[in-house]
């Protein structure tokens, strides 16, 4: 049984930082590179960022470039995501997602001041 169970989303102050985790299992985590995604209610999916199957390799939209860094653990099953510099349109739903589309249930980022 696959599970992604994200982590550690809250409120926040414009400016700040949060550390998101997604804990794995029941799939393959070192050969599945991984994503991260978030949605608002009432709006589309936006990818955020993405890592290759061995972490060597990572993108990210121009919308979090140079604030987010997405990093993994393959001997941990862990996915994360380093959020800098938050802004209020970073507020979403943030959801983990492997290569096979599969995610979690999602932890919610509030920043407001």
């Amino acid at each position: 049984q696959v599970q992604l169970v994200e982590s550690g989303g809250g409120l926040v102050q414009p400016g700040g930082s949060l550390r998101l985790s997604c804990a794995t299992s029941g799939f393959t985590f070192s050969n599945s590179a991984m994503k991260w995604v978030r949605q608002a209610p009432g709006k589309a999916l936006e990818w955020v960022t993405c890592i290759g199957s061995s972490g060597r390799s990572t993108n990210y939209g121009n919308s979090v470039k140079g604030r987010f860094t997405i990093s993994r653990d393959n001997a941990k099953n862990m996915l994360y995501l380093q959020m800098n510099s938050l802004k209020p349109e970073d507020t979403d739903v943030y959801y983990c997602a492997n290569d096979r589309g599969e995610k979690g249930k999602g932890t919610q980022v509030t920043v407001s001041s």
